[in-house]
């Protein structure tokens, strides 16, 4: 195809485009958002213009919620379905136009030159960003998916991230004043007019408060409210509609819809973010490695955040990482030790770990920025997880189905028996490599093709912990490109599995180390070994959990093991001693059964006290880091006020009478044949 015809389709489809939106060169449509006028007066209040006095109404309504109230916004719009009907315009039939025009430069060969698809990357990132922020968010989370996105549109799309166009200044300074009641420089020394960046929902702004404190202040665009109740009636409806005629579709898409608006004005609520900055910032107070800024209080309202300024650089820049003297692998996996942290131990997770809210610091620190999308996990939920991956791990196919119950996938009427099988030729494969080493994304994707056949659901929570596990492994990805998701959890499952006091973990402690009747060491010494390569590990908890679980119920097993082995050790080193005393008196003295047995302590040889299970466990802790013998005989007070450590006593002792009875009858008094 000739560079001609491709300029002439440009031009036939930019034609369109004016038709349609008039002559906007870039071709893109405005977003839905009012006119909003700049006061002459800074400390008069923001007024808004719309087209006409229902939809002055209409914008009144929708800025005065508050909350996400689904019958609430349908009120608002439902009488008016022109505005609905002009939203679908500006973004469908952009959409589209775009869509022809890169299918026309497949099929014509121009995708081949670098500098137009390149072009066709900045077009695709302009007009998302000129459809609002629903559209901004989903290209954010394209842009941490190196392995989806080719690179000449990841690059567009990571300017998503934190350098979108800002709106008027002085709407900034107006909203400021306005929100907080009072003058900007009666609570800044100073403050930059021009916006350091700007994001989906809002602009930043460096500034200095009065006391000296460097801070970044945060300002809402102006409509957002608005935009986004529309938007989210046009998809809320858009998805009944699917569920009522789709039947491929399962999962209740307006259930996930009204999760997604709650957590959306929860984001556009300012003071809910501070709320969650503080409680995230207290929860993660003793991890070096994690930094958060201070929220200012008194410069903070709903439309406007005051908080610390941090000095940062984006985690997937390597090159900035590594100039501050940062390895990225080790930001990494701060990272996902941290995230793994919020999901499964505190249950308070942040659900939109994109780059521009992860910044490397020169001190090593990795600091956490935008506490608006942050959800929680219930105990029982986050003990399902480890469940799951325990029973995924002991390929426990039947036990994994219905851990998919209890998690809210799978409905408790749900036939399990056809999902057990389709569980083992999804999962099987991949963990003949081993977890460390499994293909998160291929087994995800086999596993879409199984809740595609059965009526699996996802629970609208569980949506964000899928998108902040995503978004993570895709920046992990754009640092290291054989990093593996599952590889990196599976130290801090096995931290966790071997520490947690819980009673649920304590009893899938036991299914992974037990088979049967038999303890299986190797487990358990893959378990301490996965676990000991957490850098937060606490050994001497990791111990006295140990003893915790020999002396448990679920030890039972464990402490019968270690009861026969020291039975069987302690008879040979009776049975051997005797034979050596034997060889040192008189023949003629010795009953004729030990006498005919006598050569038997010449051929005896070796360690006399080789308690197998003793040293399988003594050698896994050998091969711990900091271990010290030191940490066993401090524990040793502890072992002894032990009521199950005397009722093993009793029983070796009992174990001796038998056998040494056995020996007696058997190996003295009765001569062989």
């Amino acid at each position: 195809m000739s560079p001609t015809a491709t300029t002439a389709a440009d031009q036939a489809l930019a034609a369109m485009r004016a038709a349609v939106f008039g002559a906007d060169p870039m071709g893109a449509p405005p977003p839905f958002e009012p006119t909003i006028q700049a006061p002459q007066d800074p400390g008069a209040p923001v007024h808004a213009a719309p087209g006409g006095a229902d939809e002055l109404g209409d914008f009144l309504e929708a800025a005065g919620l508050m909350a996400y109230d689904p019958a609430a916004i349908t009120r608002i719009y439902a009488g008016h379905p022109q505005r609905l009907l002009r939203r679908l315009w500006q973004t469908l039939v952009p959409i589209s136009l775009f869509l022809l025009g890169v299918g026309w430069d497949r099929f014509s060969g121009a995708l081949a030159n670098p500098e137009r698809a390149r072009n066709r990357a900045r077009e695709c990132a302009e007009l998302l960003a000129a459809l609002g922020p629903a559209f901004i968010k989903a290209g954010q989370a394209l842009s941490t998916r190196p392995d989806i996105v080719p690179p000449v549109l990841l690059d567009a799309l990571a300017q998503l991230q934190d350098q979108l166009p800002g709106f008027d200044p002085a709407l900034a300074m107006a909203c400021i004043e306005d929100d907080l009641g009072q003058p900007v420089s009666a609570i800044y020394a100073h403050l930059e007019r021009e916006p350091f960046s700007a994001a989906s929902l809002g602009q930043v702004h460096r500034g200095v408060l009065k006391g000296g404190q460097k801070v970044a202040v945060k300002v809402q665009r102006p409509g957002l409210r608005e935009q986004i109740t529309l938007d989210l009636y046009i998809v809320r409806n858009i998805a009944a509609w699917l569920n009522r005629n789709i039947r491929l579709i399962r999962s209740d898409l307006v259930a996930l819809i009204d999760e997604l608006g709650k957590r959306v004005f929860e984001e556009m609520d300012y003071l809910h973010e501070a709320a969650n900055a503080d409680r995230f910032r207290e929860l993660h107070r003793d991890n070096a490695r994690i930094a958060v800024p201070r929220i200012f209080h008194e410069a903070t309202s709903r439309r406007v955040l005051t908080m610390e300024w941090i000095e940062g650089v984006k985690l997937t820049n390597l090159d900035a990482v590594r100039a501050i003297g940062v390895d990225p692998d080790e930001m990494v996996s701060v990272g996902v030790n941290c995230s793994l942290q919020q999901l499964l131990e505190d249950g308070f997770f942040h659900a939109d770990p994109h780059p521009g809210n992860l910044l490397a610091l020169a001190d090593g620190r990795l600091a956490y920025l935008d506490f608006g999308m942050m959800s929680e996990v219930s105990r029982e939920s986050r003990t399902g997880l480890i469940q799951a991956v325990v029973h995924l791990v002991n390929r426990d196919f039947g036990s994994l189905s219905k851990d998919f119950v209890s998690l809210g996938f799978l409905g408790e009427e749900v036939n399990l028996e056809p999902i057990v099988p389709a569980f083992e030729s999804v999962f099987a494969q991949a963990l003949e490599m081993g977890v460390s080493r499994m293909d998160f994304k291929a087994v995800t994707d086999d596993l879409s093709g199984v809740m595609y056949r059965f009526p699996f659901r996802v629970p609208p929570y569980y949506a964000l912990i899928i998108r902040s596990l995503v978004t993570l492994e895709g920046i992990a990805l754009s640092v290291d490109s054989e990093f593996k998701i599952l590889g990196a959890a599976y130290p801090y499952f096995a931290r966790r599995l071997m520490e947690d006091p819980d009673p649920q973990l304590r009893r899938s402690l036991r299914e992974m180390l037990y088979e049967g009747d038999e303890f299986r060491w190797q487990r358990l010494e893959s378990l301490i070994g996965s676990a000991s390569l957490q850098s937060q590990l606490d050994l001497e908890g990791l111990l006295d959990q140990v003893l915790d679980f020999l002396f448990s119920a679920q030890g039972g097993l464990l402490r019968r093991q270690l009861v026969e082995a020291a039975v069987e050790r302690m008879d040979q080193l009776a049975w051997r001693t005797t034979l050596r005393l034997g060889r040192r008196l008189p023949q003629p003295l010795l009953p004729p059964g030990l006498r005919r047995r006598l050569p038997e302590a010449q051929r005896q040889g070796g360690p006399l006290l080789d308690l197998e299970p003793l040293q399988r466990l003594n050698a896994i802790l050998q091969d711990l880091p900091g271990f010290e013998p030191r940490m066993l005989l401090q524990r040793l007070p502890r072992l002894l006020n032990e009521p199950d450590l005397r009722a093993m006593g009793v029983a070796m002792a009992r174990g001796l009478a038998e056998r040494g009875v056995v020996r007696l009858v058997r190996d003295v008094l009765v001569s062989p044949a």
